[in-house]
């Protein structure tokens, strides 16, 4: 399991990696990244929140380490890890229909409403690790 000791990080590819599900403290950071933009993260064991600009993109409860987290026009992946399953919200494009993969499987289409969000629940028990996917259907 690879946790992100320090809360924020670009990759190579263009990703980003960001939170630590394993803090018992709540921790913060915000930095720029990529682009000029500016990320801030929130984490500890009970939340990881993600902001992009100001503005909403991640959060999940309880808290995750999520790796390798990129955005296109058509969605966003991501490997969500944790200690337990977690309720996962993203921050997406408004009323707009999307398809979602879990660990590789759809999982269905889901839409968004006026502020664009989208929740799901991810098993992380006994997973670890899981690849999540979300695509404009």
């Amino acid at each position: 399991m690879a946790i992100v000791e320090e809360l924020l990080r670009a990759e190579e590819d263009g990703a980003i990696s960001f939170g630590n599900h394993k803090l018992a403290q709540k921790a913060k950071k915000e930095e720029s990244l990529q682009a000029g933009d500016v990320y801030k993260v929130k984490t500890y064991q009970a939340m990881t929140k993600l902001e992009k600009d100001g503005m909403f993109l991640y959060e999940s409860v309880p808290g995750t380490s999520v790796l390798e987290f990129r955005e296109t026009d058509k969605g966003v992946e991501f490997i969500a890890e944790g200690n337990e399953d977690s309720q996962i919200t993203i921050g997406l494009k408004e009323d707009t229909e999307y398809e979602v993969f879990v660990g590789g499987t759809s999982i269905g289409r889901m839409s968004t409403g006026l502020g664009g969000k989208l929740s799901l629940s991810v098993e992380l028990g006994t997973a670890g690790e899981v690849p999540v996917k979300v695509i404009q259907a």
